[in-house]
């Protein structure tokens, strides 16, 4: 029987609201806190990074840092930050608060129940704990604990609406709808409002009396309460389905993958509407989308060979229904498929598979009494998780969530609006961390507020030697300000004037190719560099400047500049020579970190993974706080399929500062 997916009810009794802090602290830890209780997650874990770093040794900082990311769904690392809080303080309650919530978010109950005792002990009545230790019991299939402590829970508070939800479903799973009715019930009279009472007494009233229209009442109560919940559409559109309401139903499918696009049920179920209305095509587009999110969705691989029999796609359903019996060489329904296939193909073969359908389908009915369903078939279920991801599984599924940005939107993913608040739900498309550039304009932010460090820029700026200052962005600013774009042509102009008259030295070739490549003549700017490297064969700037202008000529044959007179493989040459001035840089400068980050973006744009990762681990081994290089290689890691990897490092990236962190772990959360 079909049921409804019910989202996962947990209520945190820890809020930014809610943080208690020390009386006198360091006025850091306070604006780190104003931070967190407006909501600046991102910000606040940088005020709270300061503070470790100069007192390693308090709580606090830890706490509050793990609670930020907890709010940014980083739930490995505010597990981890909570602990260490707890290392400095086992007495912190809050703490362990913290870690059991998160801990139970990521379905580890037991590990949940123990922080939540430790809290209970200085806490026995505490609402929100005895009410998050009861899900966790249940979760842990305690059932009858679980219930001893909605007991407790309610004893001591018998109006908190959500434990008499809790406890309804909890009389649900000992199929005891009447108590569970008698709570929910209950629940609503103390708060109108309680959606997820809505939803467990449509479940009821959809499994246990077939009364769909009562079910799809409380259906739409509760999706007025939350339009924000994709699985409330989807629960809706399989009750207006039973209503015999398909447009309604396909409306709420449509809109729930508005709100989450890769939500593999909504795609499935739309599939099997679109196809019972013979619209085969967006069927056929919905199951490949599937799978190219998960290769070995057998049930989506079927149902596809069908479609595409019904269009006479008769090789597409061949290819499909024969990659299908490699994986189930024991389902009949299957050579029933291709039979009928290779008939219409007039293919050799035809006969044996329906021969061999009809044995298998006798042998599973022999052996079992009742032919199977498909869902047992295919080891659908929905009551369990899903399997683990194989690392194929995990390189598709990142391979569907990444969509080209524009300049706009890389720039965008640093402004204050886009830094504020939950930044992994912001729909801004993803990609690896540009490469850093040695110019004269910079765009500081709030999380960026100078330029990075580059020991050789800043020797020059010591030398005074250029009109310009010296900086180091890989965030490098369009110049459209006339009167500087103006200046910058007649620097041009000096320069070859005055190295026309006068003995050539290194920095002048440097400066003109610094105006050159600001102003977008990368080949010029190219050969200046070289004029400085031939003069001085130390300048490891200029090196380090020359693959930045090889990477941005082969950048320009890709985004259509004089794509006419760059082939693929001259664009190939000069992303490999621009590795090659990185590495001249290294040699010179073999601590330059920034040259190992270069040369791994460049290796993302060969597809050459592993030395991606090789290089930005380099970088990582110079400077330990490089968080741009922590997200490019958790970034490759998942391109990969190693998600473990990925969320590792694109957890220590979110802490240094890379929003976009936030938003690839939320999206690529198993």
């Amino acid at each position: 029987m079909q049921r409804i997916i019910l989202p996962f009810i947990l209520l945190l009794s820890l809020i930014p609201a809610h943080v208690r802090a020390q009386v006198n602290t360091d006025q850091m830890l306070q604006v780190g806190r104003n931070a967190l209780y407006f909501e600046d997650y991102v910000l606040s874990i940088q005020y709270f990074n300061q503070i470790i770093a100069a007192k390693p040794h308090l709580a606090r900082p830890y706490f509050y840092r793990a609670l930020a990311k907890y709010n940014l769904d980083d739930y490995e690392g505010a597990i981890s930050d909570a602990s260490k809080a707890i290392e400095r303080n086992p007495f912190l309650t809050d703490a362990y608060e913290l870690r059991g919530i998160a801990a139970q978010t990521l379905g580890r109950p037991a590990e949940a129940v123990a922080d939540y005792d430790v809290v209970l002990q200085s806490l026995p009545y505490n609402r929100g704990i005895l009410f998050n230790k009861a899900l966790a019991q249940e979760e842990m299939d305690s059932l009858s604990v679980a219930l001893t402590t909605y007991d407790q829970l309610l004893t001591r508070h018998p109006n908190f609406d959500n434990a008499y939800i809790g406890r309804a479903r909890l009389y649900l799973r000992q199929t005891d709808t009447i108590a569970a009715l008698a709570d929910l019930d209950k629940a609503l009279r103390l708060n109108p409002n309680a959606a997820n009472a809505y939803i467990l007494r449509a479940d009821i009233a959809f499994t246990s009396k077939n009364d769909i229209p009562s079910a799809l009442s409380d259906m739409d109560m509760a999706v007025k309460l939350q339009p924000r919940s994709t699985s409330l559409y989807i629960n809706r559109a399989l009750l207006r389905y039973k209503s015999d309401d398909y447009f309604g139903a396909m409306s709420d499918y449509d809109y729930a993958l508005q709100l989450d696009p890769l939500n593999l049920t909504a795609l499935y179920n739309r599939a099997l509407l679109r196809a019972e209305v013979r619209d085969y095509q967006a069927a056929i587009s919905d199951l490949s989308t599937i799978l190219n999110l998960r290769p070995t969705d057998n049930l989506a691989l079927y149902n596809r060979a069908i479609m595409y029999r019904e269009l006479n796609e008769l090789p597409l359903a061949l290819q499909d229904i024969n990659k299908l019996i490699d994986a189930m060489p024991d389902f009949a329904a299957a050579y029933f498929l291709r039979a009928d296939i290779r008939t219409s193909m007039h293919q050799k073969g035809a006969q044996s598979d329906y021969d061999r359908s009809m044995a298998l389908a006798r042998k599973t009915i022999k052996r079992n009494g009742d032919a199977p369903t498909v869902q047992q078939l295919f080891g659908v279920d929905s009551e369990s998780d899903s399997p683990e991801e194989t690392q194929e599984e995990v390189a598709a599924r990142f391979s569907q969530l990444l969509t080209a940005s524009t300049d706009d939107e890389i720039e965008a993913q640093y402004n204050s609006d886009n830094i504020r608040g939950r930044v992994q739900d912001h729909n801004i498309s993803i990609e690896p961390e540009p490469i850093y550039v040695v110019t004269y304009y910079t765009s500081p932010t709030e999380l960026r507020p100078a330029g990075e460090y580059l020991r050789e820029a800043t020797q020059i700026n010591d030398t005074h030697v250029l009109d310009y200052s010296l900086q180091v962005t890989n965030r490098e600013v369009s110049l459209t300000d006339t009167l500087e774009i103006n200046r910058h042509f007649q620097a041009i102009e000096y320069y070859i004037s005055y190295l026309s008259n006068h003995s050539p030295r290194a920095i002048d070739y440097f400066a003109l190719g610094m105006s050159r490549i600001t102003l977008r003549q990368y080949t010029g700017a190219e050969e200046d560099f070289k004029k400085a490297i031939a003069l001085s064969p130390d300048f490891a700037l200029a090196y380090f400047m020359l693959g930045v202008s090889k990477y941005r000529l082969a950048s320009a044959a890709t985004s259509g500049v004089n794509a006419a007179s760059q082939t693929a493989e001259t664009r190939q040459v000069l992303l490999n020579s621009a590795i090659e001035q990185f590495q001249h840089a290294l040699k010179l400068s073999p601590d330059m970190a920034l040259a190992y980050f270069n040369m791994g973006v460049i290796y993302i744009d060969l597809r050459d993974y592993t030395s991606a990762i090789n290089a930005f681990t380099h970088a990582i081994s110079l400077k330990s706080d490089f968080g741009e290089a922590f997200f490019n290689r958790g970034y490759v890691y998942f391109n990969l399929g190693n998600h473990a990897s990925g969320a590792a490092d694109l957890s220590t990236a979110g802490q240094l500062g890379v929003a976009p962190s936030y938003r690839l772990l939320k999206r690529m959360a198993k």
